[in-house]
């Protein structure tokens, strides 16, 4: 599935004149369609363990108090105990608001896939994870990138935002072809006034971006959704073929039917994925992997029901 409405931006427009001139009634028809066919998903996905899912591990400060017994000591205000003369420990809330930012990836390598593009999916799911949020009262934003941040939607609570959200993932037209993963992800870290939930939905084909997702991790609960399409991986048999990289226009002609070179696409597919996967456990992050060629539902039910034992443990 692509999304594409009829108009798309110049390099001259403003990115806000350019949304106001995307917003066509192809893309609300779109988004009408999204969300007819969301719905069950979000009213089910959820359902008595959305909290368990995203509670995070947002804290507030609730008060000071003096210390009791059985108090863990990690938690003495030394300062107010040095000036009251006896113990008093600091007391936390869980933050019963969370706010949920979606970092989507729509750059060049993502529009490729069948029978979704990899931005087509990454758009459909965040829109189910934008009305669960909604649905909860709770914050959504949205962040779209390519070669650079070329758009965003500050966090907001209410049905009416999350519908925005979606219609201006629906309606955005990246500029750039490129992928600026690392920016992207140093953006996401400062949006959020407070620890939030940051859902990351890209193929991560790009370079230097570890460090950024680590220190993203280090201020907020990321989970990133991976998101593939087999024939990177598995080229079909299809004779001769000439091929362009989306990104840099880079063209070469393969002969797909020659079996060594199938294998070593595959071998060198599989290499970037083992290692894109090592460097999301170092970072610490949730993973979530969804192929353009499955149905995303039962993945998505699966990552997120763990998901939500682990953080009940």
């Amino acid at each position: 599935m692509t999304y594409e409405g009829k108009d798309r931006r110049s390099g001259a427009m403003s990115p806000v004149r350019a949304r106001r001139r995307a917003v066509t009634a192809e893309v609300l028809r779109q988004v009408k369609g999204i969300e007819l066919r969301t719905r069950t998903l979000v009213n089910t996905l959820f359902t008595g363990e959305y909290r368990s899912v995203f509670r995070g591990q947002g804290i507030e400060f609730a008060e000071v108090r003096e210390y009791q017994q059985g108090d863990d000591f990690r938690a003495i205000d030394w300062n107010v105990s040095a000036r009251m003369g006896h113990p008093f420990v600091k007391t936390f809330h869980e933050e019963r608001e969370i706010t949920l930012l979606l970092v989507v990836d729509q750059s060049g390598s993502c529009q490729f896939g069948r029978p979704y593009t990899k931005a087509g999916l990454a758009v459909e799911v965040a829109a189910v994870l934008a009305l669960a949020a909604a649905r909860h009262n709770d914050r959504v934003g949205a962040l779209m990138f390519a070669d650079k941040v070329e758009f965003v939607v500050r966090p907001a609570k209410g049905r009416p935002h999350a519908l925005r959200v979606i219609r201006d993932l629906v309606a955005f037209r990246p500029r750039g072809r490129g992928t600026n993963l690392a920016e992207a992800l140093r953006y996401a870290a400062k949006l959020p006034r407070h620890r939030a939930i940051v859902v990351v939905l890209s193929d991560f084909r790009a370079d230097g971006w570890e460090d950024a997702l680590a220190q993203l991790a280090s201020g907020h609960d990321v989970v990133a959704i991976t998101i593939d399409d087999p024939r990177e991986r598995e080229l079909p048999d299809a004779g001769w073929v000439d091929m362009e990289d989306a990104e840099t226009g880079q063209r070469v002609l393969l002969d797909t039917s020659h079996g060594p070179t199938r294998t070593r696409v595959r071998v060198a597919a599989e290499r970037q994925l083992q290692e894109r996967a090592r460097k999301l456990i170092q970072a610490g992050v949730d993973r979530v992997a969804l192929q353009t060629s499955v149905p995303y539902a039962a993945p998505l039910r699966r990552a997120f029901a763990e998901r939500a034992r682990r953080l009940l443990r």
